[in-house]
């Protein structure tokens, strides 16, 4: 990986081993209570009923059912969102029992104080206090919690991790740029188009973006998205940066409720900035214009651009999620939310009042993206560093583990249907 590694503070891993769109149950979590979902390069089959493995988990009250699996925690606590998964490994991947998602702006003012603020801080502390019950009443045995870019730059970041560890028990790590980097390409590495030579990954956040260039040639011939195979992609980057700006830090430099195409226009040509030092440095731009590349979205911005386009009355992740959008409606989505008043924003049911000040910032970042490499289609995921967190947690502790008879943790291979193993009806506990 070319780029410097950082060197940040560490701290210990923890003692577990929207109502708006974007504050909506996560993944089918607070709704119903349970969540069930293929974690593959195939559309995700979850919806709000669960499915057989989520069923699974429903016993009387007051009684606990034993599983012989362990379950796993992954925990990103962002600049904008608190969000959890919690996981069982499977046949060649993992099966998500519990998560949680909320928007929590925790750096909020962060940028002009070089501060954490009291009401952040509370916000943050409410949604983790959650988050842990949630691991608590799942017995995760093994977690992994992490913090980003708020808590890289707060001067008063030793004091919140002290807080939040009194008042939950959590034990948050700081991660570097790279960490993040490396997460987000394991965490969405199964959606990568097999057919392209170089892919473009980018996970706009709310204090910075993370650009990865990666290699796809270096993929070992046997790649079949399997855990394993995820954390591989690590292998396949070439060049990676995190930009200093995400959609709270542009959004508070240039406003975010009435934006006009000239405001618009003065946050692209801000971020390009960034950009074209990445550029001049590897000079991905003829790469991309010969077609052999696509680019992979990892985000709020993306996933709600998506969401409008395909005209969800209601944000579902397995319709977002691994969908392929051209440039072209990426930026009819964007002009139409520059032509709506902020009014209008918050009643677009993908977008609400959590995200309504922010969406035009992402799609500004978007869209410095798309004019500094012009690349026809751009995949959409809704999966990053937590779904990389469980694949790297499970990965060290030996899953998924073969079996010569029937049995959960089958490798991948023809099953007596003639039907590569997780594939096909039933499927959906996969990677």
């Amino acid at each position: 990986m070319t780029g410097p590694s950082e060197e940040v503070r560490p701290a210990a891993s923890g003692p577990h081993g929207p109502k708006s769109p974007r504050d909506r149950p996560d993944r089918g979590e607070e709704a119903g209570g349970q969540a069930n979902q293929a974690l593959d390069g195939r559309p995700h089959r979850a919806g709000s009923e669960p499915g057989r493995a989520a069923r699974r988990e429903q016993t009387e009250p007051g009684r606990r059912r034993h599983h012989p699996l362990p379950t796993y925690g992954a925990l990103d606590l962002g600049t904008n969102n608190c969000r959890l998964l919690v996981a069982r490994p499977s046949r060649r991947g993992f099966l998500v029992i519990d998560a949680f998602s909320r928007i929590i702006r925790l750096g909020e003012g962060l940028t002009a104080s070089g501060c954490l603020s009291e009401e952040a801080m509370g916000r943050t502390i409410d949604a983790l206090r959650i988050c842990s019950e949630k691991m608590r009443r799942r017995q995760v045995k093994r977690s992994r919690v992490i913090a980003t870019e708020a808590c890289r730059i707060a001067q008063n970041s030793d004091e919140f991790i002290e807080r939040v560890q009194e008042a939950t028990g959590l034990e948050l790590e700081i991660i570097s740029r790279e960490t993040e980097a490396k997460l987000a390409v394991s965490g969405c590495a199964s959606l990568l188009d097999r057919d392209c030579d170089w892919a473009l990954v980018f996970d706009i956040g709310g204090g910075s973006s993370e650009l990865i260039w990666l290699d796809l040639s270096r993929r070992r011939p046997s790649w079949q998205r399997s855990i394993h195979d995820r954390l591989d992609a690590q292998n396949c980057i070439a060049a990676w940066t995190s930009l200093p700006v995400g959609v709270v830090t542009l959004a508070e430099k240039f406003g975010g409720r009435d934006v006009c195409p000239n405001v618009f226009e003065s946050m692209v040509g801000d971020v390009a900035i960034h950009l074209r030092r990445f550029e001049r440095a590897h000079g991905l731009c003829h790469r991309v214009t010969d077609g052999g590349a696509h680019l992979l979205g990892t985000s709020g911005t993306v996933t709600t651009i998506a969401g409008i386009h395909l005209e969800l009355p209601a944000y579902d992740r397995k319709r977002v999620d691994g969908c392929w959008l051209q440039s072209t409606e990426v930026r009819h989505v964007a002009s139409s939310l520059i032509d709506m008043t902020y009014e209008q924003r918050v009643a677009q049911p993908c977008v609400g009042s959590d995200r309504a000040d922010l969406v035009l910032a992402g799609c500004a970042i978007l869209e410095a993206i798309l004019r500094m490499w012009p690349c026809k289609r751009l995949r959409v995921a809704d999966r990053g560093l937590r779904e990389g967190i469980l694949a790297s947690l499970m990965s060290q502790d030996g899953y998924p583990r073969a079996r010569r008879r029937r049995g959960p943790y089958r490798t991948a291979g023809p099953n007596r249907s003639g039907r590569p193993n997780g594939q096909g009806r039933g499927a959906e506990e996969t990677s």
